[in-house]
């Protein structure tokens, strides 16, 4: 597992996944970024990390993929992977935006991206994780009864 909150670029479009990268890598510091091409390679990286959190911006359409089956395949290691991820398209149509709303995922970036946008959605991500382990560091009542928490039996099965 990291030891920071990764950040997980997936697009097919290699000079679009670039692009992305070099975006973000302006003002991400909380974490390493990964920027995968395909699909498959992006789900190894991810189960072979383990359980986990990351900030994910992810194309809508992946060759034979969708951003939506990638997330689904992820979401064994990654339960929290629709509200983290940044969903991309080129255009955001009407089945688009449903998919996204069904999925619980959040952001919808139409292309051409903007700057400004995408790192307020990511900062937006990012933020609820520093705030949680501030709140962890900081309040050591609030860290035993997060230590207590126990998921219903069902989960634990």
């Amino acid at each position: 597992m990291s030891r920071g909150l990764d950040l997980i670029i997936l697009d097919d479009d290699v000079e679009l996944s670039g692009l992305l990268k070099q975006m973000v890598e302006i003002f991400y510091h909380w974490g390493e970024i990964h920027v995968f091409n395909d699909a498959l390679s992006a789900k190894r990286f991810c189960f072979d990390r383990g359980s986990s959190v990351a900030v994910f911006i992810i194309d809508v359409f992946l060759g034979d993929f969708t951003a939506f089956d990638f997330i689904e395949s992820i979401k064994v290691h990654y339960p929290m992977v629709a509200e983290d991820s940044i969903i991309v398209t080129g255009q955001a149509s009407e089945e688009v935006v449903n998919a996204c709303l069904a999925s619980d995922v959040n952001y919808l970036l139409e292309k051409p991206i903007k700057y400004y946008v995408l790192q307020f959605a990511i900062r937006a991500i990012a933020n609820k994780y520093l705030r949680f382990a501030r709140q962890l560091r900081h309040d050591p009542d609030f860290a035993l009864q997060v230590d207590q928490l126990k998921p219903p039996a069902a989960d634990r099965a």
